[in-house]
């Protein structure tokens, strides 16, 4: 599987999944879910991001995300991935 998102129409919603290296139980802590709670409002507020559904699993998690400024899906979904695994490992 790609490494990277397809995105063909920026204005659509799209439907993506992350999942923890080894699907390791990461989210069963408190702490680290409330780490990617704050890393999703902060791509809300500041990228333009716009969640229309989230579920936290223990070792994954779903969203039903569009856009509604310049940047692309993709470059969000990246650097929100980038960002919220170096502060988790920070944390363990």
């Amino acid at each position: 599987m790609s490494g990277k998102y397809k995105i063909r129409d920026q204005s659509r919603l799209y439907f993506v999944t992350f999942a923890v290296i080894e699907w390791i139980d990461v989210f069963t802590r408190q702490e680290y879910r409330d780490l990617l709670l704050d890393s999703l409002r902060y791509c809300q507020k500041e990228k333009g991001l716009e969640i229309y559904a989230w579920c936290i699993m223990s070792n994954h998690i779903h969203l039903i995300v569009g856009k509604e400024k310049e940047a692309k899906i993709e470059e969000i979904v990246r650097d929100f991935k980038k960002f919220t695994s170096v502060k988790i490992c920070r944390a363990i």
